[in-house]
């Protein structure tokens, strides 16, 4: 009954005759903030994750800081490119559950697991062949090496995203959102622990670490599959069907515009909070246009830019203040610190456009376009 209630919540139009501006802004932003909330704390986690593999490294040696660096170049091109292609799920799942379609979320969701499944292999080269493209493009020889050494490890990485992602977005189109929180918050405790026994206690180093890491993005994955095959989804969720393989081409094609959209604009550290306002914005407009609430949905934009560009300039000043601080978490190189610091004019200046582009990029996403 509170989840009906809550999911009737988000539907609801407000009419322009409710009230003042004030109280609209404010009923709209409960309605975000249901949805960015929980998308904001996963992203934190998922990238707490890999913040905390990279200032252990740090420690280890610059050599392995800069590694791994580089293996998270590869990488970030890989999440901008599936997470890109996941979020058409995101409009299809949206614009399904708000017209009361919910036998499509499951058929949905198990094409998208085809779809990125097929692009999680086409971007392999780039983590088996990671070594001599940096050598090709002038890297030194030893840390391109370790680079190498480290993108094979990415590779369990880009396949647990695969699942990550679109269950992320298909539990967030039926606002499913504590879900999501509650297995984020497994991922990143289970990853403190694990990368304190193998990098500080046993001293494994670049192994421990990654192995830390793989372990913590595939446990709250297989605790995803477990929560739908156990009927945490009995609404939107079959079983496996043949169904999912016919008319793969548009929800290809849908998925071919949404990531060329993200997979160019993405830097996600920077980004984090903003992404979950794209997610947000995403499954407002998606929910609103699939029930045929065009003003809701209009209305949900403006607000989510507003709040999201108001935070954006929050965490810049928080930034600001405390840079040189920051850039010790992550080395006792006072060269690297200080190269970072130079970076910080340009670091500021996408804060503030990335505080507002993933917010209209979500915006489009839930429109389909």
């Amino acid at each position: 009954m509170a989840r009906e209630n809550l999911i009737q919540e988000l539907l609801s139009q407000p009419s322009e005759h409710d009230g003042s501006l004030r109280i609209r802004v404010c009923t709209e932003s409960k309605k975000l903030w249901v949805v960015a909330g929980p998308a904001i704390f996963n992203h934190f986690a998922t990238m707490g994750v890999m913040g905390i593999t990279q200032a252990l490294l740090g420690h280890v040696g610059t050599t392995e800081l800069a590694a791994f660096a580089l293996s998270n170049v590869m990488d970030s091109l890989a999440v901008g490119v599936l997470l890109g292609m996941a979020s058409a799920l995101e409009t299809l799942c949206g614009q399904s559950y708000g017209s009361e379609q919910y036998h499509m979320l499951g058929i949905y969701l198990q094409q998208s697991w085809i779809i990125l499944l097929a692009t999680a292999i086409i971007t392999l080269p780039l983590f088996l062949f990671t070594s001599p493209l940096m050598r090709l493009l002038g890297q030194d020889p030893l840390i391109s090496d370790v680079a190498g050494l480290i993108s094979l490890w990415y590779i369990s990485v880009v396949f647990s995203n695969v699942f990550s992602f679109t269950f992320q977005l298909y539990l967030q189109s039926q606002s499913k959102n504590s879900i999501i929180s509650y297995f984020s918050l497994i991922s990143i405790t289970l990853h403190v622990v694990l990368s304190w026994v193998s990098v500080i206690k046993l001293q494994w180093g670049i192994s421990g670490a990654m192995v830390s890491m793989t372990i913590a993005l595939w446990i709250p994955v297989i605790r995803q599959f477990s929560y739908l095959l156990c009927g945490g989804c009995p609404q939107t969720w079959k079983g496996f069907t043949r169904s999912a393989f016919s008319d793969l081409w548009p929800i290809v094609k849908l998925s071919l515009s949404s990531g060329a959209m993200i997979c160019f604009n993405i830097s996600v550290w920077e980004i984090m909070i903003s992404l979950g306002f794209l997610a947000a914005t995403g499954v407002r407009v998606a929910n609103e246009l699939g029930a045929g609430n065009a003003k809701a949905a209009k209305f949900s934009i403006v607000v989510a830019t507003a709040m999201s560009t108001v935070i954006g300039f929050v965490v810049i000043l928080i930034f600001l203040c405390f840079r040189k601080s920051i850039v010790y978490l992550f080395t006792t190189s006072d060269v690297v610190a200080d190269a970072v610091l130079d970076l910080t004019p340009l670091l500021v200046l996408n804060l503030f456009l990335y505080s507002i582009q993933p917010v209209l990029l979500g915006a489009a996403v839930g429109a389909g376009w």
